[in-house]
């Protein structure tokens, strides 16, 4: 795999983008020029869970033409959660200083990434907001609205998170605090993972800021997620928010 043969001490001060993937061949093509176009200085890393689709094949195919397009490829699908742990690992290993994890089907546009990226320099993790003013969501019926702001008033109550957007996967974060935080005790690793990660984040003492972001329903494919991942995703909020009753007070950050 093209990520095997870069060395770590040469991405210092650079920026890693993690896209996780299934079935998202027809996306990538298209995304990831786009990507590259608004931060050309950074990375593109294709976290792909073995995806029948041939998304594998068009990104190793991809990196031949340019070495900043990078894949990791796992051999079996184990959620979301799973796949951007391993991104975000993958990045910590090859010696990063930020790394931006986003969707690969078009809800989150590349136009955002520079903004997301410039909250680097008051935070240590930098979250695409759909929440916050002049942030919004394009293409979703009642029922997702209404779903989407109950898990985050949820993990709010249930892990005393700060902030408005919880479960959104548009962020990036500072390699340097990931390193403290011990990916071990990841309780997730499905939809839930997002704001787990956010909770691991705050009990480290990271800066959280939030900028807005327009969030549009994908065009191309179709969604991953089904009522099964939703019951295991309140499910293991709820056991992470048992954990935090249990766990030593959680450090501030500045």
């Amino acid at each position: 795999m093209p990520a095997e043969s870069l060395r770590p001490e040469r991405n210092s001060g650079r920026t890693l983008v993690t896209l996780c993937t299934y079935n998202e061949r027809e996306n990538i093509s298209r995304l990831i020029p786009l990507i590259l176009e608004a931060l050309p200085a950074a990375d593109v890393l294709v976290v792909d869970d073995n995806s029948p689709d041939g998304t594998a094949d068009l990104a190793r195919e991809m990196g031949r033409s340019d070495p900043r397009i990078l894949l990791l490829l796992r051999m079996k699908k184990e959620g979301l959660g799973a796949a951007t742990l391993a991104g975000l690992c993958h990045a910590i290993d090859l010696g990063y200083e930020f790394v931006l994890n986003m969707d690969a089907d078009f809800s989150h546009h590349p136009r955002h990434l520079q903004a997301i990226r410039n909250c680097m320099s008051v935070a240590d993790v930098g979250i695409g907001s759909r929440y916050i003013p002049g942030g919004a969501i394009v293409g979703w019926s009642l029922k997702r609205h209404v779903m989407s702001q109950g898990i985050n008033i949820y993990s709010r109550i249930l892990l005393g998170l700060r902030t408005g957007d919880c479960s959104g996967a548009f962020r990036c974060y500072r390699i340097s605090k990931l390193r403290e935080i011990d990916f071990n005790r990841f309780r997730s690793r499905g939809y839930a993972f997002q704001e787990e990660m956010l909770y691991r984040c705050q009990r480290v003492g990271c800066r959280l800021t939030e900028t807005p972001i327009v969030f549009e329903d994908r065009v191309v494919g179709q969604s991953k997620i089904n009522v099964k991942e939703i019951v295991r995703a309140l499910r293991d909020l709820f056991l992470l928010g048992l954990d935090r009753l249990r766990d030593t007070p959680v450090k501030v950050g500045g």
